[in-house]
């Protein structure tokens, strides 16, 4: 019986920690924009990932003279896992590299967001890659928790 109210106290802590829309999976952070930026692109380095680009797009906006949330966009990736889902459906090119959003809201809550891989399945028409999925749906979930996590 313990163990079971465990398991429902767990379910509703990690459900209010993240949520998904419109094929997007966002997780709250512990940490600022910058911080939560920072601590996923060391850990993508730690985990033999490419970090293509990292754009601080309200560094962008105040250069145009309009204020913006913090909001940083990181792009990364590994030919290990894309290639073999671009085989699937070459389509996914278009979504690949990776992108994690990581921005502050209205109320000063700071998200990290990225595409949640079954939205890519109905999005490009995937059939098979069960493994290749899995995979990169782990690996996404690890990438968030270890960025936003105290």
């Amino acid at each position: 019986m313990r163990q079971l109210l465990y398991t429902i106290t767990a379910i509703f802590f990690l459900a209010s920690m993240a949520y998904a829309d419109n094929g997007i999976i966002s997780v709250k952070s512990s940490h600022a924009v910058k911080a939560t930026a920072d601590r996923l692109e060391n850990t993508l380095k730690q985990k033999g990932m490419t970090v293509f680009i990292r754009i601080d797009h309200a560094a962008g906006a105040h250069k145009v003279g309009k204020q913006l949330r913090p909001t940083e966009l990181v792009v990364f990736g590994n030919p290990k896992v894309g290639t073999p889902l671009m085989l699937c459906s070459q389509s996914t090119a278009i979504d690949l590299p990776q992108k994690a959003l990581i921005w502050e809201d209205q109320e000063v809550t700071v998200w990290f967001s990225y595409n949640d891989p079954n939205y890519l399945v109905e999005r490009h028409g995937i059939t098979g890659c069960t493994e290749v999925l899995k995979k990169i749906e782990k690996a996404l979930s690890n990438f968030a928790k270890a960025a936003t996590m105290p």
